[in-house]
Protein backbone atom coordinates (compact mmCIF):
# COMPACT_ATOMS: atom_id res chain seq x y z
CA UNK A 1 0.00 0.00 0.00
CA UNK A 2 1.01 3.54 -0.44
CA UNK A 3 1.88 5.79 2.41
CA UNK A 4 0.26 8.90 0.92
CA UNK A 5 -3.57 8.71 0.65
CA UNK A 6 -3.77 11.70 -1.78
CA UNK A 7 -1.87 9.72 -4.43
CA UNK A 8 -4.48 6.96 -4.22
CA UNK A 9 -7.32 9.46 -4.67
CA UNK A 10 -5.64 11.00 -7.72
CA UNK A 11 -5.23 7.58 -9.31
CA UNK A 12 -8.89 6.64 -8.73
CA UNK A 13 -10.38 10.07 -9.55
CA UNK A 14 -8.48 10.54 -12.86
CA UNK A 15 -10.56 8.11 -14.99
CA UNK A 16 -13.74 9.14 -13.18
CA UNK A 17 -13.03 12.81 -13.84
CA UNK A 18 -12.37 12.06 -17.55
CA UNK A 19 -15.64 10.12 -17.81
CA UNK A 20 -17.62 12.96 -16.23
CA UNK A 21 -15.95 15.55 -18.48
CA UNK A 22 -16.69 13.58 -21.66
CA UNK A 23 -20.29 12.84 -20.57
CA UNK A 24 -21.01 16.45 -19.65
CA UNK A 25 -19.48 17.77 -22.88
CA UNK A 26 -21.47 15.28 -24.99
CA UNK A 27 -24.74 16.17 -23.28
CA UNK A 28 -23.98 19.89 -23.62
CA UNK A 29 -23.30 19.61 -27.36
CA UNK A 30 -26.46 17.52 -27.85
CA UNK A 31 -28.50 20.08 -25.89
CA UNK A 32 -27.21 22.97 -28.00
CA UNK A 33 -27.98 21.03 -31.20
CA UNK A 34 -31.52 20.24 -30.03
CA UNK A 35 -32.10 23.87 -29.00
CA UNK A 36 -30.70 25.21 -32.29
CA UNK A 37 -32.75 22.89 -34.55
CA UNK A 38 -35.97 25.01 -34.53
CA UNK A 39 -33.97 28.12 -35.42
CA UNK A 40 -32.19 26.36 -38.28
CA UNK A 41 -35.45 24.84 -39.52
CA UNK A 42 -37.14 28.26 -39.56
CA UNK A 43 -34.72 29.37 -42.31
CA UNK A 44 -36.12 26.75 -44.74
CA UNK A 45 -38.76 28.01 -47.20
CA UNK A 46 -42.40 27.47 -46.32
CA UNK A 47 -44.39 24.70 -48.02
CA UNK A 48 -46.51 27.20 -49.96
CA UNK A 49 -43.35 28.80 -51.34
CA UNK A 50 -41.97 25.43 -52.39
CA UNK A 51 -45.24 24.71 -54.17
CA UNK A 52 -44.72 27.82 -56.31
CA UNK A 53 -41.22 26.75 -57.28
CA UNK A 54 -42.46 24.83 -60.31
CA UNK A 55 -45.58 24.81 -62.44
CA UNK A 56 -46.75 21.99 -64.67
CA UNK A 57 -48.62 22.95 -67.84
CA UNK A 58 -50.54 20.74 -70.26
CA UNK A 59 -50.16 22.21 -73.75
CA UNK A 60 -52.42 19.73 -75.57
CA UNK A 61 -55.41 22.13 -75.66
CA UNK A 62 -53.42 25.11 -77.00
CA UNK A 63 -54.12 25.55 -80.72
CA UNK A 64 -51.59 26.85 -83.24
CA UNK A 65 -51.62 30.66 -83.06
CA UNK A 66 -53.12 30.65 -79.56
CA UNK A 67 -51.43 31.97 -76.41
CA UNK A 68 -52.09 31.21 -72.75
CA UNK A 69 -50.87 32.75 -69.52
CA UNK A 70 -49.92 30.73 -66.45
CA UNK A 71 -48.57 31.93 -63.13
CA UNK A 72 -45.12 30.93 -61.89
CA UNK A 73 -43.56 32.41 -58.74
CA UNK A 74 -46.19 35.15 -58.77
CA UNK A 75 -45.36 36.25 -62.33
CA UNK A 76 -47.29 35.68 -65.55
CA UNK A 77 -45.64 33.34 -68.03
CA UNK A 78 -46.67 33.72 -71.67
CA UNK A 79 -46.89 30.48 -73.63
CA UNK A 80 -47.52 30.86 -77.35
CA UNK A 81 -48.05 28.06 -79.86
CA UNK A 82 -46.46 29.84 -82.77
CA UNK A 83 -47.52 29.58 -86.39
CA UNK A 84 -45.10 28.68 -89.19
CA UNK A 85 -45.14 32.36 -90.20
CA UNK A 86 -44.22 33.49 -86.66
CA UNK A 87 -41.40 30.93 -86.48
CA UNK A 88 -40.02 32.03 -89.86
CA UNK A 89 -40.18 35.75 -89.01
CA UNK A 90 -38.51 35.16 -85.63
CA UNK A 91 -35.70 33.17 -87.24
CA UNK A 92 -35.13 35.71 -90.04
CA UNK A 93 -33.87 38.66 -87.98
CA UNK A 94 -30.59 40.53 -88.36
CA UNK A 95 -28.88 40.39 -84.95
CA UNK A 96 -27.48 43.90 -85.51
CA UNK A 97 -31.05 45.26 -85.34
CA UNK A 98 -31.61 43.91 -81.82
CA UNK A 99 -30.91 45.81 -78.61
CA UNK A 100 -30.47 42.54 -76.68
CA UNK A 101 -29.26 40.15 -79.40
CA UNK A 102 -30.43 36.55 -79.09
CA UNK A 103 -31.32 34.17 -81.87
CA UNK A 104 -34.72 32.54 -81.84
CA UNK A 105 -33.02 29.15 -81.37
CA UNK A 106 -31.41 30.43 -78.13
CA UNK A 107 -34.83 31.36 -76.74
CA UNK A 108 -36.87 28.24 -77.53
CA UNK A 109 -36.47 24.50 -77.03
CA UNK A 110 -39.04 23.63 -79.70
CA UNK A 111 -39.61 26.19 -82.46
CA UNK A 112 -43.40 26.00 -82.24
CA UNK A 113 -43.48 26.91 -78.52
CA UNK A 114 -42.33 30.21 -77.04
CA UNK A 115 -42.31 30.41 -73.25
CA UNK A 116 -41.38 33.76 -71.68
CA UNK A 117 -42.00 35.64 -68.44
CA UNK A 118 -44.67 38.21 -69.31
CA UNK A 119 -43.22 41.20 -67.49
CA UNK A 120 -41.84 44.18 -69.42
CA UNK A 121 -38.17 44.66 -68.66
CA UNK A 122 -38.56 48.45 -68.48
CA UNK A 123 -40.75 49.04 -65.42
CA UNK A 124 -42.47 45.70 -64.84
CA UNK A 125 -45.76 46.24 -66.68
CA UNK A 126 -47.64 43.33 -68.28
CA UNK A 127 -47.46 43.61 -72.09
CA UNK A 128 -50.59 43.01 -74.17
CA UNK A 129 -50.66 40.50 -77.00
CA UNK A 130 -51.87 37.30 -75.40
CA UNK A 131 -55.44 37.63 -76.70
CA UNK A 132 -56.37 37.74 -80.39
CA UNK A 133 -57.72 41.31 -80.29
CA UNK A 134 -54.79 42.76 -78.31
CA UNK A 135 -52.39 45.29 -79.76
CA UNK A 136 -49.16 43.45 -80.58
CA UNK A 137 -46.92 46.18 -81.98
CA UNK A 138 -45.19 46.26 -85.35
CA UNK A 139 -43.51 42.86 -84.91
CA UNK A 140 -46.58 40.79 -83.98
CA UNK A 141 -45.41 39.81 -80.51
CA UNK A 142 -46.30 41.87 -77.45
CA UNK A 143 -46.77 45.57 -76.81
CA UNK A 144 -46.33 47.28 -73.44
CA UNK A 145 -48.97 50.04 -73.27
CA UNK A 146 -47.25 51.84 -70.38
CA UNK A 147 -44.27 53.21 -72.32
CA UNK A 148 -44.52 51.71 -75.80
CA UNK A 149 -42.03 48.84 -75.73
CA UNK A 150 -42.65 46.36 -78.56
CA UNK A 151 -41.49 42.73 -78.60
CA UNK A 152 -41.37 40.33 -81.54
CA UNK A 153 -42.77 36.78 -81.73
CA UNK A 154 -39.67 35.51 -79.94
CA UNK A 155 -40.09 37.96 -77.03
CA UNK A 156 -37.13 40.09 -78.12
CA UNK A 157 -37.24 43.85 -77.57
CA UNK A 158 -37.56 45.67 -80.89
CA UNK A 159 -38.70 49.19 -79.97
CA UNK A 160 -39.24 51.34 -76.89
CA UNK A 161 -37.46 51.92 -73.59
CA UNK A 162 -37.23 48.29 -72.39
CA UNK A 163 -33.54 47.35 -72.16
CA UNK A 164 -33.83 43.57 -72.40
CA UNK A 165 -35.82 40.77 -74.02
CA UNK A 166 -38.66 39.11 -72.13
CA UNK A 167 -36.88 36.59 -69.88
CA UNK A 168 -37.16 32.89 -70.67
CA UNK A 169 -37.81 30.91 -67.47
CA UNK A 170 -36.14 27.57 -66.87
CA UNK A 171 -38.46 24.91 -68.28
CA UNK A 172 -38.40 21.37 -69.61
CA UNK A 173 -40.70 19.30 -71.78
CA UNK A 174 -41.72 16.16 -69.88
CA UNK A 175 -43.32 14.82 -73.07
CA UNK A 176 -44.68 16.28 -76.32
CA UNK A 177 -47.53 18.19 -74.67
CA UNK A 178 -46.44 18.84 -71.08
CA UNK A 179 -43.88 21.21 -69.61
CA UNK A 180 -42.58 21.95 -66.14
CA UNK A 181 -41.61 25.57 -65.53
CA UNK A 182 -39.08 26.12 -62.77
Amino acid sequence: MTDNPTNTLKEVDGPRRDFLLISTTTLGVAGVAIAAWPFIHSINPAKDVLALASTEVDLSAVEVGQAITVMWRGKPVFIRHRTEEEIASAADVDMAELRDPQTDAERVQKPEWLIAVGVCTHLGCIPSGQNLGDKRGDWGGWFCPCHGSAYDTSGRIRKGPAPFNLPVPPYAFTDDTNIVIG
